[in-house]
This record gives structure tokens, C-alpha cells and sequence, in this order.
């Protein structure tokens, strides 16, 4: 079903279960795609995951952070995010694998995908999410042709695109939960609409807590921070 777990991107920590966050790392950007001490460290003594989300940022985004803290309080700020490749380890360094997504990525144009409805994963997970409905299709394709070379992986469940809302403690939690959204759904008169033009690739740099390496533009050339 494409489940992740929840990236708490942008530096910030987030262990499942937990209320706060630990504390963010020192340093949570790197300033060069070129930079070998950092990008081309061999992989074999921490194995990091990594995974390629796109930020929602826009009035959808908004709501979506807004009703995650409406339905579990608790749990910190955590930026709107829909998931291209969910976590993984890789296969070689990360300058290679940011150049293969820079070479996939280049040549794919910008799109929109429209979200439609509230769904969850329940009893897989008690994970309350938007579905994506328009253009769907085309995040699968684009996942598909990512999920090769360093970056492929044999996924637990198939992907399904979606921008997930929260993941409560128990499925009851949940189906609560699921009610309340599909009815602030039903009040939201914002656009359901998000564009795709540049994701981030991210990496795992202790439990569950994500750190951004570098924005992965559609149509363009990987732009270094």
C-alpha cells in the first residue's frame, strides 16, 4: 500500500510513539552535491535510509498540517509531504544516486495531481491519509522509473500515492480520527490541487529523524545548497 513511516523532515526528529522530537542535529544541510567527504562516504557502517518526498506547500498543505494537529496534539510540527520513494537504503553513494535523480528528474516535466477524500490504512497501520486521485497514475510511473539503479528496493507493499495525515496509536484511534477528517474534508473550500516541480531527497540520520540533502527540481538541473 506504499505505507512509510512518518518523515519528519527539514532536520527534525521524530521517534513513533513519542511525544517531542529530540533534538535536531547541528548541521542539517550540505552546501554541495560535489562535496566527497560528505555526499560519497561508503555506506557500510551506518546504513542509512533515504527517501524522495515533495513538500506541500501550498492551502492544501496547510490544512493538512492544521487537522494533524487537531487529531493528535502531541505530536510536533511535521511538514505536508507526499512520499515519490519511500525509505531505503542505497546502493553505491549518495552523489551517485543524486545524479541518477537529477538525470531521471530533468526529464520529467512538472505536473499536478488533485487529492480526493480521505482514506486509511487500517488494520495495516493506523495511518489516516489523503488519496491522491488525478494523475496519480503519473507518481507511479515517476516512482517506478526511480526505484533502479542505487535507489532500487524490493518495497513491502505496493505503492499508492497519498499524503498521509497522521498515525494514531491504535486503530480506533484511527477510525475516530478518520471520521473527523472526512468531515473537515468536506468544510475545506481550499484547492485540492498540488504541483510537482521539486522534490527533496532526504536522508535517515538517526531513528526516524530526516534531514534534507538537496531539492531535486522536475524539469531542471539538481540545484546545490
Amino acid at each position: 500500500m506504499g505505507i512509510e513511516p512518518i518523515i519528519a523532515p527539514r532536520g527534525l526528529c521524530h521517534t513513533p510513539g513519542f511525544a517531542n522530537f529530540d533534538r535536531p542535529p547541528e548541521s542539517t544541510t550540505l552546501t554541495s552535491i560535489d562535496d566527497g567527504t560528505r555526499y560519497n562516504f561508503p555506506l557500510y557502517m551506518a546504513s542509512p535510509r533515504y527517501a524522495l518526498v515533495a513538500y506541500v506547500k501550498s492551502p492544501v498543505g496547510e490544512f493538512v498540517e492544521n487537522l494533524r494537529r487537531e487529531l493528535h496534539p502531541a505530536l510536533p510540527h511535521l511538514a505536508a509531504h507526499l512520499t515519490i520513494l519511500p525509505p531505503r537504503p542505497i546502493q553505491g553513494t549518495e552523489n551517485a544516486a543524486l545524479q541518477m535523480l537529477a538525470r531521471i528528474c530533468g526529464q520529467t516535466e512538472p505536473f499536478e495531481v488533485t487529492l480526493d477524500g480521505m482514506e486509511s490504512f487500517v488494520p495495516t497501520t493506523p495511518t489516516v491519509y489523503v488519496r491522491v486521485a488525478h494523475d496519480a497514475s503519473r507518481l507511479r510511473e515517476l516512482h517506478d522509473q526511480l526505484n533502479t539503479q542505487t535507489l532500487a528496493f524490493a518495497e513491502e507493499w505496493p505503492y499508492t500515492p497519498h499524503l498521509t495525515i497522521v498515525k494514531m496509536p491504535t486503530e480506533r484511534e484511527a477510525e475516530q480520527a478518520l471520521e473527523i477528517a472526512r468531515e473537515r474534508w468536506r468544510q475545506y473550500t481550499g484547492t485540492h490541487r498540488i504541483l510537482l516541480d521539486r522534490l527533496t531527497f532526504v536522508r535517515e540520520d538517526a531513528q526516524n529523524c530526516w534531514v534534507d540533502l538537496a531539492p531535486v527540481p522536475l524539469g531542471g538541473t539538481l540545484v546545490s545548497r
